[in-house]
């Protein structure tokens, strides 16, 4: 809800619109309706010239109308009396891109003046409000990250109820439990899926979900150049787990109330999904980071101390730093080929972003193209590739920010959420210091590729060839060039891959980027709005 901006013209009403006065905050109103508009204006009182302020409210932020006083403590839809009253459930927002569920109560002159505007608004939000889910599946995972998402969908599931969205609930009971379901269970009538946990619960509905779209569209995961066919299903996330860095980065916050109702207004946001293939094999889907080298072995090291707990990644981060380590090998990238941004370009992917828009525009084209048989492509696929030799401190690969509460920025600030390329972060060998000083610039919003060991390129696919591992004799000779390092073990002669927080255990892959290949509830983080100069 805003005021209606200052000095504007009064357009006068729409053909379709309807209004009447109503009471509101026992003030008098004139409320008008439009096509996808719902606004009010005080009527002057007695011995008043002028009007008081106007205020306006989008039919897509409308959550539910109902007959009666209700309130957010208590959401049935029940009707109760008095029925010349209705309750207007709807989006609220505050700071920090948090959403909240409000009410305004108005009060007609009658029983069947509420009945029709009741009616009314509720037509408006069906044909104007957007693709709105029907149908839930709901994954809970109980044991994840803080062990509370039971006790957080407990808190959500009112608004589901509320807004009249039927929902199968699941609580997994193993890995992959989530994964399995959707790729082998009847989805007939399911138009959404949600997860209530983490990142890991997340990729599990990712993966299931994308599996089966290519399974029933015959085409082969292992092809690492197939055109993977995207889902009409779209993917919710509810947060609860240790870090939601994709629910951050696509909507700005990590609150359960806030993801609730981007699901339930049906948000949509295509997002971007890496294929990481070995030796012609698929054995993983990203959209946050594939890292090596540095992230590698963090995940590597604190998988080898899960009985410390949420400690085990402060400590394998500080004792990875301290080795210092440094791998050998090849990267190869193929660099995107549009010019309308680059990493270093300080430019913010939001809310109906004309970078993604663009990519839209021409994903579209090119479907269009193969539906009429034209099977030319815009881009070579072997044009525009270049290679960097190491040695590598760390390799890091990510198709969307990958910002968190810890680190607002996250590994790449200006990456794009469905541009279809992600961020190739290459940084080279240095002293413990300096990437130390690195590692910082995550943190306190300094440019994190101002470093001369830090190279930043805009990809679409990439290749890694590892040296040759070493002798022996070469292993210890690499674990005396650090002080630091002889503290700790011989550095091994390869890394692994970090793929959004699972270990892949060799080092040669190849991964390409998707463009758009799945759609979240969610519109992408919203920029700053102004906010209402009073509260009704």
């Amino acid at each position: 809800m805003e005021p209606a901006p200052e000095g504007a013209p009064d357009p006068g009403p729409e053909p379709d619109s309807f209004h009447s006065l109503l009471r509101l905050k026992s003030r008098s109103h004139r409320v008008t309706l439009s096509r996808k508009h719902l606004s009010w204006m005080e009527e002057p009182g007695r011995g008043q010239g002028a009007a008081g302020q106007s205020f306006r409210m989008p039919v897509t932020e409308v959550i539910q109308v109902c007959l009666g006083k209700r309130d957010v403590s208590d959401p049935d839809p029940r009707p109760s009396i008095p029925e010349n009253q209705f309750t207007v459930f709807y989006v609220k927002r505050g700071s920090k891109r948090q959403w909240s569920l409000e009410t305004l109560l108005f009060t007609a002159q009658d029983r069947d003046l509420s009945h029709q505007w009741v009616q009314l608004l509720q037509q408006r939000t069906q044909q104007y409000g957007g693709r709105r889910p029907k149908n839930l599946l709901v994954f809970i995972n109980p044991f994840g990250g803080r062990g509370q998402a039971i006790r957080i969908y407990s808190k959500v599931s009112p608004l589901f109820q509320l807004a009249g969205i039927q929902t199968q609930v699941i609580e997994t009971t193993r890995a992959n439990h989530a994964r399995d379901h959707i790729l082998q269970e009847d989805l007939q009538g399911v138009d959404g899926l949600v997860c209530v946990g983490g990142d890991g619960m997340f990729s599990e509905l990712m993966h299931g979900l994308i599996g089966r779209t290519q399974r029933e569209a015959g085409v082969c995961e292992d092809e690492d150049d197939a055109e993977l066919r995207p889902s009409a299903i779209r993917i919710g996330i509810i947060p609860a787990g240790s870090t939601d860095c994709i629910c951050f980065a696509t909507v700005g916050i990590n609150d359960p109330i806030t993801s609730a109702l981007h699901i339930i207004i049906g948000d949509s946001q295509p997002l971007d999904v890496c294929a990481v293939h070995h030796q012609d094999t698929l054995v993983k889907y990203s959209v946050s980071l594939t890292g090596y080298g540095f992230y590698g072995d963090v995940l590597r090291e604190s998988d080898r101390h899960r009985w410390m707990g949420p400690f085990r990644y402060n400590y394998a981060g500080f004792k990875t730093v301290l080795s210092n380590r440094c791998y050998e090998g090849t990267v190869e990238f193929q660099a995107a080929d549009h010019v309308e941004s680059n990493p270093r370009d300080n430019s913010r992917c939001r809310t109906g972003c004309l970078v993604c828009s663009e990519s839209s525009g021409r994903l579209k084209e090119d479907g269009d193209k193969a539906e009429a048989g034209q099977t030319q492509q815009l881009q070579n696929p072997d044009s525009n590739w270049q290679s960097a030799e190491g040695p590598f401190i760390a390799i890091n690969l990510t198709a969307i920010s990958s910002a968190c509460p810890k680190s607002p920025d996250g590994l790449s600030p200006t990456a794009h959420l469905a541009d279809g390329s992600a961020d190739l972060i290459l940084v080279k060998q240095c002293s413990m210091f300096q990437f130390l000083r690195h590692l910082s610039r995550h943190t306190n919003q300094k440019d994190q590729f101002d470093l001369p060991f830090v190279n930043v390129y805009r990809v679409r696919a990439l290749r890694f060839t590892p040296r040759r591992e070493q002798s022996d004799a070469e292993g210890a000779g690499a674990s005396k060039k650090s002080f630091f390092g002889s503290l700790c073990e011989a550095p091994p002669s390869q890394s692994c891959w970090n793929c959004d927080g699972e270990v892949l255990p060799y080092a040669d892959v190849s991964v390409r980027v998707h463009c758009q290949l799945i759609n979240l509830f969610a519109r992408g983080i919203e920029g700053v709005r102004r906010a209402s100069l009073f509260k009704y």
